[in-house]
């Protein structure tokens, strides 16, 4: 496509996202693109837009020949993917929010990007409003980009939020979250973490060319974080915060996942507050680059949606230049984790699994310590998912094995045993 070709669009889903992008659009007539037609679930809804433009026939839309752009923004991760995969086929540009389906979906997503040449932009699927696919794609080379850390889900910042500036219990700041619209009815994709694995799998494949699911991700939401949790972190002068992080290891693998963090008030994410999403870049001669703004919400998602579609008109594609032009990321688990550990039982922790620990406080209703470990052991076990333990980590918590190695060293020594 060119920029003096007009962009027929086919909009599936008129939510949120979907009304907000059909007011934003008629807001920017320069853009020279349409909706032509709004496939829908629910026809008998009262929508802020003309009759005729709705259908829920998605065939109306996929098999238009005037259309050359699907516009996909439901929450249907199976029906978003025959959605995909058909205007593919078809001959059609794809702009998708999905990052379930993205996540669930994204070696077929590639491999029709080979085939057809087509472009797939997916902005808005990773932190809505904030640019950081493309500066990935465009701006850090592989080599260059030594880590990443964001929060990437705006529900989960905002109960924290209210938990440590407010005090507010999990439950209370949850059912805010709720009536503010931050959070849905049913908040376990956010609150678990569901949500921030699956946008963290798409970010990994832009910032070092790793294709891997969800499932291959280690993570876990703020489901377990407890009121002493935020008091602890208060005393200590840090933040609570849902972190998504990679970093690669001084062996060229990458350490990545997603975990409840205590950041230091100085950490430019500790300024991430309330519905914010926030993104980090840590690269090689640039130091670190700080990404903020709204990350959910109909008109910062909207904007995220338009943006890929003004890009379609000077025909940008994903290049994936960290898969496919240099060699693709890998991750490890060959590393270990300072984190903290509150429990209502010390039988309920494998405390062995520890290299070592740090602190030790116990409580009459709760007790923590500080400790080292290695995140095979995590991955192995699942016991600091359960109801009634908190994993939070340590700030910095990546080590690598050689610093182990050099930390025992010197303790030995301080022992007089070498």
């Amino acid at each position: 496509m060119s920029t003096d070709k007009k962009l027929v669009i086919g909009l599936f889903g008129f939510g949120v996202v979907g009304e907000g992008l059909y007011k934003v659009l008629q807001q920017t007539p320069s853009l020279s693109a349409e909706i032509r037609r709004v496939c829908i679930k629910h026809p008998g809804k009262k929508r802020n837009a003309p009759d005729s433009l709705f259908t829920t026939d998605k065939n109306v839309l996929l098999n238009d020949a005037e259309i050359n752009v699907i516009v996909e923004v439901i929450d249907d991760s199976a029906a978003a993917f025959d959605i995909v995969s058909t205007a593919f086929k078809n001959g059609k540009a794809v702009v998708s929010a999905s990052k379930k389906m993205i996540a669930e979906h994204l070696p077929e997503i590639l491999q029709f990007q080979k085939e057809t040449g087509l472009p797939f932009l997916c902005e808005a699927a990773a932190c809505a409003s904030i640019p950081v696919i493309r500066n990935l794609e465009e701006y850090y080379d592989n080599d260059l980009l030594h880590g990443i850390k964001a929060i990437v889900n705006g529900s989960t910042n905002f109960i924290l939020t209210k938990m440590f500036e407010e005090k507010l219990p999990y439950n209370e700041a949850l059912l805010l979250a709720q009536q503010l619209g931050f959070a849905e009815s049913n908040p376990t994709l956010d609150v678990e973490g569901y949500d921030s694995v699956n946008k963290w799998a798409i970010l990994l494949n832009h910032a070092y060319g790793i294709v891997k699911s969800a499932d291959d991700i280690l993570f876990t939401g703020i489901q377990n974080i407890q009121a002493g949790d935020a008091a602890v972190a208060k005393q200590k002068s840090y933040e609570i915060k849902l972190v998504a992080q990679a970093r690669k290891l001084q062996n060229g693998k990458v350490a990545a996942f997603v975990l409840p963090q205590f950041v230091t008030l100085d950490d430019h994410l500790s300024f991430v507050k309330n519905e914010y999403n926030g993104v980090v870049i840590e690269s090689g001669f640039s130091d670190k680059q700080f990404f903020y703004g709204k990350g959910a919400g109909s008109f910062p998602t909207a904007s995220a949606v338009l943006s890929d579609i003004s890009a379609l008109r000077y025909d940008y594609h994903y290049e994936y230049k960290k898969l496919y032009y240099h060699t693709p990321g890998e991750l490890s688990t060959d590393f270990y984790l300072k984190t903290y550990i509150s429990f209502n039982q010390l039988s309920e922790v494998p405390k062995e699994d520890f290299e070592w620990i740090e602190e030790w406080h116990s409580g009459q209703d709760r007790s923590y310590f500080a400790g080292v470990i290695h995140f095979e052991k995590l991955v192995q076990n699942k016991w600091w998912k359960q109801h009634g333990i908190s994993l939070i980590l340590m700030p910095e918590p990546i080590i690598e094995d050689v610093e182990i190695r050099k930390l025992k060293k010197r303790s030995l020594e301080l022992a007089g045993i070498l």
